[in-house]
């Protein structure tokens, strides 16, 4: 079984909906983590938009990145350029690292439905490089 560390800034939105689809992607193939360089909780607009797809990460939690340095990790994967310029150094020396930036949909000034439909699209972003991360890897 691979081990697949999801970053992001604050683990809240964008590697925790990474980390939704991957276990779903990847199902029995890989353990998921996701972690962040600072920890926000888990946004409570990404729980309802990954609902909205059938995927349940309202039991997730947010964790600092620092709590996983002891696992053997077989792929990193930054879903943020903050994430990916300012990660610590994190010591699973085979590690495949990929790096794919997406919008921080928590960041928009958008309300309303302009808000939420924001951040489906950068749901279904985020699913679609899942989707294909899994089909490339495993």
């Amino acid at each position: 079984m691979k081990n697949i560390l999801v970053l992001c800034t604050g683990n809240s939105c964008r590697s925790q909906i990474a980390h939704g689809y991957l276990e779903y992607y990847c199902k029995d193939k890989a353990k998921i983590y996701s972690a962040g360089i600072e920890i926000h909780g888990v946004n409570k607009m990404a729980i309802e938009v990954m609902s909205r797809d059938g995927i349940d990460i309202s039991m997730n939690s947010s964790n600092n990145v620092e709590e996983y340095k002891l696992i053997d990790f077989d792929y990193i994967i930054t879903v943020c350029d903050h994430a990916n310029e300012n990660c610590p150094f994190i010591p699973s020396i085979n590690a495949i690292r990929i790096h794919q930036n997406f919008n921080d949909p928590s960041k928009s000034n958008l309300l309303g439905l302009k808000r939420k439909e924001n951040f489906i699209e950068v749901r279904n972003k985020i699913k679609n490089f899942c989707k294909n991360f899994t089909n490339d890897n495993f």
